[in-house]
């Protein structure tokens, strides 16, 4: 538990990391999850509760667990005057068994920015940075917090090559992210974390398919008027609600205007309710010109977990 002027910002809030596996920790802004990790970090103090990293109390045990776990901050922490490879050569002497330099260097693209100066990297260079030193002493553990944003695609798909050595290792990955797609390609477990608690966790593919891994896309004219719809498409002749941004639910299905003319239909989706939509249509004298039947995403069943308004 961890409190802020008396609010709990992370409140019986679960997490247990596996070595050789990566887990993704996703949430809104606010959500606690920054927090939480700070706390496994040694960066905060927990007001209650129980923290271990590999067995150990991070406040009370940092200096044994300092050589053994790598921490990549989002701000970087680094220090401004420092050019970018004699950084990571001084922290590489501070491990007994580092990994080469010249070699994670090289693959990171440091060598491209190597004489300047800290403060005049860009953003992702800055995060290729940090990422280099936060793996640069072969940790058991690493925390890595939106490791490639600000990066182009290139350096992007060089982090997540990367990663999944680290994992191949054995290493426990703790990442964060708001780049669905990354969480995607990379964890093999996500916990979604929100008001300071766990939602929803476990593997991706276990999420897709807790909230139906198949999704019902079509596009109209803007603005229709949605009453009726959801109802007509299953749910057992429920009373439509309607809900706020064009959003009508009824029974197991909702329908979403999610941009002006493009439609989402949320729920079950089989034959039945594909013809239920065209039945629909055709009784609105509504052309839909065009219909998808697609697997759902990660960042949809994010949405329906944490909600689509703006915090």
């Amino acid at each position: 538990m961890k409190r802020y002027d008396g609010r709990a910002v992370v409140d019986g809030l679960d997490l247990v990391a596996e070595r050789g596996a990566v887990t993704a920790v996703l949430g809104p802004n606010g959500a606690g999850k920054t927090t939480t990790v700070e706390c496994c970090e040694g960066l905060r103090s927990p007001d209650g509760g129980r923290v271990r990293v590999l067995g150990l109390d991070p406040a009370t045990r940092a200096r044994d667990l300092r050589p053994r776990v790598g921490v990549m901050l989002q701000d970087g922490g680094l220090p401004t005057g420092a050019r970018p490879l004699e950084l990571l050569h001084h922290v590489a002497a501070m491990y007994a068994r580092p990994v080469d330099v010249a070699a994670l260097a090289e693959r990171l693209g440091l060598g491209s920015f190597a004489r300047t100066s800290v403060r005049r990297l860009s953003g992702g260079q800055r995060q290729r940075l940090a990422l280099a030193l936060a793996v640069v002493g072969r940790p058991e553990l690493v925390f890595l917090d939106e490791p490639s944003a600000g990066m182009d695609p290139q350096a992007r798909r060089a982090v997540w090559d990367l990663v999944g050595e680290l994992r191949a290792d054995g290493v426990a990955v703790v990442l964060t992210t708001h780049l669905m797609d990354e969480a995607e390609s990379l964890a093999d477990r996500v916990v979604v974390v929100d008001h300071g608690r766990v939602i929803a966790e476990g593997a991706v593919r276990e999420l897709l398919r807790s909230h139906d891994d198949r999704t019902l896309r079509f596009s109209a004219a803007p603005g229709l008027t949605l009453t009726g719809l959801a109802a007509s498409l299953g749910g057992g002749g429920v009373p439509p609600a309607s809900g706020a941004h064009g959003e009508h639910a009824a029974g197991e299905h909702a329908v979403h205007e999610v941009t002006p003319g493009d439609y989402v239909v949320t729920g079950h989706v089989d034959p039945h309710v594909l013809a239920a939509l065209t039945t629909w249509c055709a009784a609105h004298d509504v052309l839909p010109y065009a219909i998808t039947v697609g697997r759902r995403t990660l960042e949809s069943v994010f949405l329906d977990l944490t909600g689509r308004d703006l915090r």
